[in-house]
């Protein structure tokens, strides 16, 4: 990249991230946790990934204002102008849209600014070749007014993630369809044809040719960021709408890099087992476990904490202060809707 060109990152931080229950809440969603007990949150380990390849003074966090002092918490070394607070949940496109503004008011140029937009909780085991990737593709929607979205080589059938059909040759390849979660014949068929991808979520193009996207596909978004009113008001009025279905499922101009950096959404207790390792057959996070005729467990307490099992297998067991689940991985889908009646309950 030319000395005039700018990089910018921004990180979505707003989720709840309910399918970690009982150990994320409300009050402290999965991107501000430790799960994988390394001494860093999840949010932390995004953070330090990218600021590898943008300046911190470039690094945007877009968040809940419940979360905006959790957030400098965690990250004191980002200016507090750079975390931005959303008033209510909108999904990702608002999001998406208020750091947009944030940035076109600090540039000079819009065609020359790079931007890569990523979400606080996913893990990326392979730092190096993710950065690899993500300068092929900073150059890329420099040179041309592309939207790329960083897709995954899949390894399974997953019927959790969406799909990208692509066509082409070479790293940037073109985007001809999008498939959000398909069943599991059809994840099959794609994993089998060679010519799908999983979609992460993470996003790289120039302001430019985001701005215009927006004001293309999502007008009155694009309207009401841009038009200096307090963003309370802005949010009160907003669509609730996603950046796939909003601008990406609208857009013409839509690339695809197939990449393969160990990414993995950590969307549920299964997907956070296969980064922890065995010990005596189960995946175990901080307690001290003793097992007898008891394998494929997912076991997860605080530190020091003594968990015995006996004839238990392939379940999830999470302890915390306050409350503990017990459930099967095959039902894990349930934790959600779990969540769901405890709210209603309290």
């Amino acid at each position: 990249m030319s000395n005039n060109q700018e990089v910018y990152a921004v990180i979505m931080a707003g989720g709840v991230g309910t399918r970690f229950w009982p150990k994320s809440r409300t009050s402290k969603p999965k991107q501000f946790l430790d799960i994988l007990g390394t001494g860093k949150s999840l949010i932390q380990m995004t953070y330090n990934r990218l600021v590898k390849s943008v300046p911190s003074s470039n690094i945007l966090v877009v968040t809940n204002e419940l979360y905006s002092e959790v957030v400098a918490k965690h990250l004191p070394e980002l200016s507090s102008e750079n975390i931005l607070a959303e008033p209510c949940m909108r999904n990702t496109a608002p999001c998406i849209a208020y750091a947009n503004s944030v940035i076109t008011s600090r540039v000079a140029d819009p065609t020359n600014t790079a931007i890569i937009v990523a979400p606080s909780d996913h893990l990326i085991t392979d730092g190096e070749e993710f950065h690899r990737v993500l300068s092929v593709a900073f150059d890329a929607c420099l040179e041309s007014d592309q939207i790329l979205t960083m897709g995954i080589k899949p390894s399974r059938p997953d019927t959790g993630y969406g799909y990208i059909k692509y066509r082409g040759v070479g790293e940037v390849l073109e985007v001809v369809e999008f498939t959000e979660k398909p069943e599991l014949s059809q994840a099959e068929g794609f994993l089998k044809s060679g010519d799908f991808c999983w979609n992460s979520g993470i996003f790289v193009w120039s302001l430019a040719t985001i701005n215009s996207a927006f004001e293309k596909h999502l007008p009155a978004i694009s309207q009401a960021f841009s038009s200096g009113d307090d963003v309370a008001d802005i949010y009160a009025n907003c669509e609730s709408i996603s950046i796939d279905y909003g601008v990406l499922e609208k857009s013409e101009n839509v690339g695809v890099i197939a990449a393969d950096f160990g990414w993995s959404d950590l969307g549920t207790w299964t997907s956070l087992s296969c980064h922890i390792a065995l010990s005596e057959g189960n995946h175990t996070v901080g307690a001290d476990v003793m097992s007898t005729d008891s394998k494929g467990n997912i076991i997860v307490a605080h530190k020091g904490k003594t968990i015995a099992i006996k004839g238990l297998n392939n379940f999830i067991v999470v302890d915390t202060e306050d409350a503990m689940l017990i459930c099967p991985k095959s039902d894990e889908q349930w934790v959600k809707e779990l969540v769901g009646q405890l709210k209603d309950k309290k």
